[in-house]
């Protein structure tokens, strides 16, 4: 059940706008990275939660979306996440957010897939635009936007071809393609008993 929790949870980047998200299921989501762990246990990750169309809006021009596809400017009109979530880093806690950011995340889009829904985890922010549209105090950093929706692609994993790349595309029918590296190329050394 996590193995196919994890391969269907994937990067998604276009959605069916219309299907709505409410306030509940993002905050079952944000408990989910709530009682994940946290690096000494500090917990200093904080959370603003958004399925207003207008907020949704302020935040989407804060986006960037999917690097590879250059001459794709991020989901039209109709297309576009139904929810956000952004993570934030609370200074008064702690300067190092560590791997707590990567940790709530991923529970919150497995919690995500797991309902029906997809996400996108979104690095490229215009971090000064979005805390001045959404005033967000200095005291808390900008850290990840996670854009959640109901899927609105097909996205197929396969693995990387002969000439690496790893660069993810996609084809004639609009289906997102995801290059990941074989097992055996990821795994570095592998010790058991008697070895």
């Amino acid at each position: 059940m996590l193995e196919a929790l994890i391969r269907k949870n994937r990067s998604c980047r276009r959605f069916y706008q219309n299907h709505r998200v409410d306030v509940e299921t993002l905050r079952y989501l944000v408990d989910m990275a709530r009682l994940s762990a946290s690096a000494a246990n500090r917990q200093p990750l904080k959370y603003i939660l958004s399925c207003d169309g207008d907020v949704n809006a302020e935040i989407f021009l804060c986006l960037q979306w999917a690097g590879y596809l250059k001459q794709w400017a991020g989901p039209e009109p109709g297309e576009q996440p139904s929810a956000y979530i952004i993570l934030l880093g609370d200074r008064r806690i702690s300067a190092d957010f560590s791997c707590d950011p990567g940790i709530a995340a991923q529970s919150i889009l497995l919690g995500a897939t797991k309902k029906g829904l997809a996400g996108c985890i979104i690095a490229a922010v215009d971090r000064k635009r979005l805390s001045n549209r959404l005033d967000i105090p200095d005291c808390l950093e900008i850290l990840l936007v996670l854009a959640i929706g109901k899927p609105g692609e097909q996205i197929v994993i396969e693995p990387v071809g002969p000439d690496g790349d790893i660069r993810y595309w996609r084809d004639d029918h609009g289906a997102h393609h995801v290059p990941k590296r074989d097992l055996d190329e990821v795994v570095f050394a592998c010790y058991g008993p008697g070895d």
